[in-house]
């Protein structure tokens, strides 16, 4: 008995039940791939766990078959000298001479062995000869009775004690034997072991290895910082005596900062370890083997992140590698079966929908004949309309436009206007005085205005056709002095106010000189009349700088600067702080510099206002 698809969810629409399968089946996928994941994550975690495990417990044999060596190395040589019949006359003798010898005898055989120290301490405790006599920590003449070593040495014929140099400061292991003669103790022979060697050579291996006594303190360790450490808290009786027998010198015997996550057996742990330097938590596999012929312990450390991390890939990559095509297989059959599930569903809609065309058709065509009448009428309605609200945006263009062209001509033409009226003023008084030259060149300015009058409206029909019009070189210098020229007669009580460093004559700019003029103008008017209020203290800097491509004109002025109300609308129409202003000069300025591929910028505080205009340089 098959099962389709509309058997499932047969209240429901057909497309609602696909993606309500499409649904079902990317839920037990995503389930499907978490499990699996999480499974094989497990897996791969304890093979890497295990794999690791017995590295780590080969590691640490090599590392304490390591010690070993080195200690049976140096534990023969006390012995030996316990047997030279040199010592023995020295002590029984008590020559300061022959216990000199002895100690250059012994300098030689510690730099033949590499030994830390070789020292004979007589019966009293003292030391009487050292292989490090020479040196400011000679041992020679300090009293090591309370030492563990000497004592155990005297009751017991040998000892080995590790424990803090009380004059040299260096950790090691203390190795003694007991110099008998006729009359019986003589004195006490030491060979001090210092394992810097060994522990350079456990930590060029990146895993910390480290050696514990008895009672849980770390002797040697590849870790500096973790020497004379413990694992776990040691009693505070025991923790007494050992500090008071100076053995550890004054070390606190803090506990390790080792925390047991999860014991594997077998001498095995996962720990977390505070790394040194701050390097944050770091999980490491804690082996642990004993060194033979002492009562020490080593441990090795294995960091598991790396390890683990790449076994944990490994075993998700090879299960999505085998759950991956499983579930696209699904996926395909599902597909399919749908497919054909909609094809069915199509052709049936198919056959339904023609039925119901056929039987509307008729009704369709009787009122498609109305419908398109009433758009015809629609239509024309919405055209007429459209024509009228066109013809209204056209008038309303046209009044912007005058408007601007109208302000922009009063605004430009008031400048040139009013130094006519200033020049002819100053004529008829040189002719009230008889002064006819000087009045000469009044009229003669008041023509060159009258002309510059006639360029600006020139300039004005251009504006009513497409363009600005073309760019030509011009003079930096005549543009500047024709501006101050325009302005002479306006301010002619501030004129002493302008700081203008003219540029060389043969510095040319991109763009027209009366059009250029019109910046200037307008930039050195309001910076004119920015320092009006200092009268004397006023200042405005006119400066010109040049490279490659670029003329760089700068105005400043030491003004109260313009507030950000007005900055912040600087460049718009008819935006204005000026009682009388009408807020269209820096407009017209800056698409004047623009026309010609340049631009303005603005930079103001209390301090003062500086325009900078950037012009191609021609």
């Amino acid at each position: 008995m098959s099962l389709s698809v509309s058997s499932l969810w047969p209240a429901l629409p057909l497309h609602h039940r696909i993606r309500r399968m499409w649904w079902a089946y990317a839920v037990v996928a995503l389930l499907a791939v978490v499990a699996s994941l999480w499974a094989s994550g497990e897996i791969g975690r304890r093979r890497a766990e295990a794999a690791l495990a017995e590295q780590a417990r080969m590691d640490a044999r090599l590392n304490a078959a390591l010690l070993r060596t080195v200690l049976e190395k140096y534990r023969a040589l006390p012995f030996v000298l316990s047997q030279d019949n040199a010592l023995a006359t020295a002590l029984a003798g008590g020559d300061a001479g022959a216990f000199e010898r002895l100690s250059q005898k012994l300098e030689m055989l510690a730099a033949g062995t590499k030994a830390a120290v070789i020292y004979v301490i007589d019966k009293d405790g003292m030391a009487v000869s050292a292989s490090n006599w020479r040196e400011p920590t000679s041992f020679v003449g300090n009293d090591y009775r309370f030492r563990e070593y000497f004592q155990g040495a005297v009751a017991q014929g040998q000892a080995e004690h590790f424990a803090l140099g009380t004059v040299s400061k260096k950790p090691g292991l203390y190795i003694s034997e007991r110099i008998s003669g006729s009359n019986g103790l003589l004195g006490v022979v030491v060979v001090k072991v210092e394992f810097d060697d060994v522990e350079a050579d456990w930590n060029a291996t990146d895993a910390p290895s480290y050696v514990v006594d008895d009672r849980g303190i770390v002797l040697i360790t590849s870790i500096p910082s973790w020497r004379f450490m413990t694992i776990g808290r040691i009693a505070g009786d025991r923790l007494t005596a050992i500090r008071e027998s100076l053995q550890f010198g004054d070390a606190p015997l803090q506990p390790l900062p080792l925390d047991t996550v999860r014991n594997l057996g077998d001498r095995l742990d996962v720990v977390e370890i505070v790394m040194p330097g701050g390097a944050g938590k770091t999980r490491f596999l804690d082996v642990g083997t004993p060194v033979p012929e002492t009562g020490w312990r080593l441990q090795h450390l294995v960091a598991l992140g790396p390890a683990v991390d790449a076994g944990i890939r490994e075993a998700r990559m090879l299960a999505l590698l085998t759950l991956l095509p499983l579930l696209a297989a699904a996926a395909f059959l599902l597909r399919r079966r749908q497919a054909v599930t909609l094809r069915i569903s199509r052709e049936q809609q198919a056959r339904e929908e023609l039925e119901r065309r056929v039987t509307e058709r008729t009704l369709d065509l009787s009122q498609a004949r109305d419908r398109l009448q009433a758009e015809i009428v629609g239509h024309r309605s919405t055209e007429q309309k459209l024509q009228a609200v066109q013809q209204d945006l056209v008038q309303a263009n046209r009044l912007a436009i005058l408007g601007q062209v109208a302000a922009g001509v009063a605004h430009e033409i008031n400048q040139p206007v009013a130094t006519i009226r200033a020049y002819a003023d100053n004529a008829r008084t040189f002719l009230d005085r008889g002064q006819t030259a000087p009045a000469g060149e009044n009229l003669e300015n008041i023509a060159t205005l009258t002309e510059r009058i006639g360029a600006i409206t020139e300039e004005l029909k251009t504006f009513a056709r497409k363009g600005r019009g073309s760019a030509e070189p011009t003079g930096l210098k005549d543009v500047i002095e024709g501006a101050v020229m325009l302005l002479r007669s306006r301010f002619a009580g501030r004129m002493d106010t302008l700081d203008i460093d003219l540029p060389p004559a043969d510095l040319q700019v991109m763009g027209n000189r009366i059009r250029l003029e019109q910046v200037l103008i307008n930039l050195l008017q309001n910076a004119l009349e920015a320092v009006a209020p200092k009268a004397d203290l006023g200042r405005v800097e006119v400066r010109t700088s040049v490279d490659a491509k670029t003329v760089t004109l700068t105005v400043a002025d030491n003004g109260p600067g313009i507030s950000p109300d007005i900055r912040k609308g600087l460049f718009t129409p008819f935006n204005t702080s000026k009682e009388k202003g009408l807020g269209l000069g820096l407009v017209i300025s800056k698409d004047i510099v623009g026309d010609y591929g340049g631009r303005m910028e603005v930079d103001s505080d209390d301090k003062g206002t500086r325009f900078i205009v950037h012009l191609r340089r021609a």
